[in-house]
């Protein structure tokens, strides 16, 4: 019986037909007079390079609203910037200017030579001749041997994300200063990076790049660690309607084991979506890069907006400690009593 080739000619042109609508939004935006600019991200970088991430659109003109950083946002004004393809963009990192092109999606994510001190530290991105814009690399130093990988959605922050409908209410609608960050996890972190002054905290989240600036927002208010986040692109490609989030996770924490072989990590997630058995995976094949693997419990309200729990039962073959709890609190005590937080 011959196969049919149609479901992917669908979603071949779908993308096809999502390109098209970007195109016709960012013509119109440039017929009425506006122009592209940088959305810069937080990136990291290590011995003699760094990789930058950010995002090329033409953002819509929003009156300026009373309160600044803390004003009411909805949600919904994220997905409103139009993402610019292809668009030529020059970083400049310790004096040296490098031309890159952003991806279809306006995305920039490229890992360029450069030479920075251990620690944060700036690199500025222009495009189309703009004004320079500044944002930070956290550069991790060859004598960094600990570092943290944290899940957002229902591990720092309460989403319940994979729900289709709670996610857009959540992206869409949400003011976004009612999301609410799980407890004790801020000081978790804290306590974490301050035990181990120069470690990273990397955000890796199946979140698309259009609520990063949300992120980073809730990040602050809640005064998480600062750090680079990891986020994804929605949207169909040429094989399928979207994007793998669970791939994106393995692809990144892949990456990183490739790139800081020097640095074990403490992986922390929620048994909410993949993290376990995607924890789990990764420990297994590199227990030699993990220091530590802890999940969040989420309560029986959560798990059910969540979908259910995805826990993985047996975690012998991950070779690594493996701690549970149900907020930041428990998470300490857990942790604690394995070696990766020193007792007060």
């Amino acid at each position: 019986m011959a196969s049919s080739p149609a479901p992917r000619k669908k979603i071949l042109w779908l993308a096809r037909l999502e390109r098209r609508f970007h195109s016709w939004r960012e013509r119109r935006a440039r017929a009425r007079g506006q122009r592209p600019t940088v959305a810069a991200y937080p990136g990291y970088g290590g011995d003699g390079w760094v990789r930058v991430l950010g995002r090329v659109l033409i953002a819509p003109q929003v009156p300026p609203a009373d309160g600044g950083e803390y004003a009411s946002v909805r949600g919904w004004r994220s997905f409103a910037s139009v993402p610019v393809a292809f668009a030529q963009v020059r970083v400049t990192i310790a004096g040296v200017s490098h031309d890159i092109v952003a991806d279809r999606g306006g995305v920039v994510d490229a890992k360029l030579p450069g030479t920075l001190e251990p620690g944060w530290q700036q690199v500025t991105m222009a495009v189309e001749g703009s004004d320079p814009i500044e944002t930070r690399v956290f550069v991790i130093g060859p004598d960094v041997e600990f570092g943290i990988v944290s899940d957002i959605d229902d591990t720092v922050m309460v989403t319940a994300l994979p729900r289709p409908f709670v996610a857009a209410w959540n992206s869409f609608v949400l003011d976004e200063h009612a999301r609410q960050p799980v407890p004790g996890m801020a000081v978790m972190l804290e306590r974490l990076t301050r035990d181990r002054p120069g470690s990273p905290v990397i955000y890796l989240s199946t979140g698309a790049w259009n609520v990063a600036p949300t992120l980073m927002r809730f990040l602050r208010r809640h005064v998480f660690p600062s750090g680079p986040m990891l986020l994804t692109d929605w949207g169909p490609t040429h094989d399928r309607w979207f994007r793998s989030g669970r791939d994106h996770k393995a692809e990144n924490l892949r990456r990183l084991a490739q790139e800081f072989p020097h640095v074990r990590w403490l992986l922390i997630g929620d048994d909410g979506q993949h993290d376990d058995a995607l924890y789990t995976a990764f420990a297994s094949e590199h227990p030699d890069r993990v220091r530590a693997v802890a999940i969040r419990r989420l309560s029986p309200t959560e798990a059910v907006l969540a979908g259910g729990r995805t826990a993985v039962n047996d975690h012998t073959a991950a070779q690594v400690p493996w701690v549970t709890g149900s907020d930041g609190a428990a998470l300490i005590d857990r942790l604690a009593g394995v070696g990766v937080i020193e007792n007060d």
